[in-house]
């Protein structure tokens, strides 16, 4: 029955296209409704009962199926409320119903060339699944946990991180006409939306490497609150630096890198599958000239 599904998924997703061809040229900022068809499709289980959507010669398509494909794509339900979604979705899956009943009427599935397609499908569904789950299998959130661990917080190295706002000047003259504003007590912000030619006034936290050299030599003789007196010449202009914090870096929390350990930890995770395959499989490869050719390092 989950094959069958599949399969009519599959196919209900070409007859889709055409059903929402209007939708997808008028109203580009909507959700695509063939995926959303298809995840259903592939999913969701026959139900026995509950309000029906449409009958197509007799076949039944229920709300629940277009509920389903609504509700595993959050991103729709940003967009728009389900009520509306749902005028858009039920003539994509009427079409797709109508497009899988004449195909049946057609007999496609006793054809070669179904049979061909079938077998393709069903082996890159097998390795889909069977890959996603020995991924899943390693890269449990006890695994993440350890990576984050051992691989970053034990390695981890503080530094020095300060926070700064800066004015940049074109020329020496006019970064010394800002000093003589701020020591006159105007608000560095003010004079910083006035004068500056660099918009991000705000550098935010920084460490010594990630500035030249003259800039943070500046930035180091100043309390937090203070501003330079002089002008702080770099290959960038005239800069005028206010101190706002300073303080010793600390390591990210684990939600922050989670999505980059766990890429990490997916693409070792394949490596670590194909090796075994290799090793415990025989392989064997020919040219195209019949020959047989020398083993791969990874198949020894």
């Amino acid at each position: 029955m989950q094959k069958n599904t599949v399969l009519m998924g599959l196919v209900i997703i070409a007859a889709a296209i055409a059903g929402a061809f209007y939708y997808a040229n008028t109203e580009s900022k909507k959700p695509n409704l063939p995926a959303v068809q298809l995840k259903a499709a592939q999913k969701a289980e026959a139900e026995p009962s509950g309000p029906i959507a449409a009958k197509v010669n007799g076949e039944i398509i229920r709300v629940s199926e277009i509920r389903k494909g609504y509700d595993e794509n959050p991103q729709i339900a940003g967009q728009l409320p389900f009520d509306e979604f749902y005028q858009k979705a039920l003539d994509v899956f009427v079409n797709g119903k109508l497009l899988y009943q004449a195909a049946e009427k057609a007999k496609v599935a006793e054809t070669a060339e179904y049979e061909n397609e079938l077998k393709t499908l069903k082996e890159d569904l097998a390795r889909k699944i069977f890959l996603e789950e020995a991924v899943e299998a390693k890269v449990t959130p006890q695994a993440i946990q350890s990576f984050y661990e051992t691989e970053y917080v034990s390695k981890f190295t503080s530094q020095r991180e300060r926070n700064a706002k800066h004015i940049l000047l074109e020329d020496e003259a006019t970064a010394k006409k800002v000093l003589e504003k701020l020591n006159a007590g105007e608000d560095f912000d003010t004079v910083a939306k006035e004068y500056t030619k660099d918009k991000t006034v705000e550098l935010g936290y920084f460490t010594e490497d990630l500035m030249v050299p003259e800039f943070v030599a500046a930035v180091k003789t100043l309390k937090v609150g203070e501003y330079t007196k002089a002008p702080v010449k770099t290959q960038f202009g005239y800069h005028v630096v206010l101190l706002i914090d300073e303080r010793d870096s600390a390591p990210l929390p684990l939600k922050e890198l989670e999505p980059q350990i766990k890429n990490i930890l997916d693409q070792q995770a394949v490596a670590e599958i194909f090796d075994k395959l290799y090793k415990e499989s025989k392989i064997e490869r020919y040219d195209l000239d019949g020959n047989k050719m020398p083993e791969t390092p990874a198949e020894k």
